[in-house]
């Protein structure tokens, strides 16, 4: 059974049972169980989630991609910032990219104030964070391969000649 084929499964839907995993991948399901706990303990997985679509939740939450510029010196490293940053709940993902930027933050909060206030007080005062520039999330069409909508709508005007 080759890992790749396992973890491929597991991101598409991971309710499935063990059972129904090794006989997609006819594979034994003790053998699939060992490689799902191998996985996990090599830290390849590192957990389960819900794909969500928070508009359809009634209590607000807020979502905001946050741009971060940092400035390096020899006794720190993009790891020392990371460490820092990941470990403030507010902060769901973190990404060391090239571009324009260093790091993409994705940052979730109850109000935009919150978030707001999380990275005035929190993540910006990081001396070798030398600019931030926050995206507020208005509307998500797609999260993690799933898409949100019944997908029929074609909220676009006939034009007529």
């Amino acid at each position: 059974m080759d890992d790749r084929e396992l973890i491929d499964l597991l991101v598409t839907d991971a309710r499935r049972s063990t059972e129904d995993i090794a006989r997609m991948l006819d594979a034994d399901e003790a053998a699939v169980e060992d490689a799902l706990e191998r996985l996990e303990t090599e830290g390849v997985i590192g957990g389960y989630q819900a794909v969500v679509d928070w508009g359809q939740v009634d209590e607000e939450r807020v979502l905001a991609l946050v741009e971060l510029n940092v400035t390096l010196d020899r006794e720190t490293s993009y790891a020392d910032i990371s460490d820092r940053l990941a470990r403030f709940p507010e902060v769901k993902t973190l990404q060391l990219v090239s571009g324009d930027y260093d790091f993409h933050m994705q940052v979730a909060g109850d109000s935009m104030r919150e978030v707001s206030r999380f990275v005035s007080d929190k993540v910006a005062p990081v001396p070798e964070i030398t600019q931030t520039v926050t995206h507020y999330v208005m509307d998500t069409y797609k999260d993690r391969g799933v898409e949100f909508g019944d997908g029929d709508d074609d909220d676009r005007l006939s034009v007529s000649p």
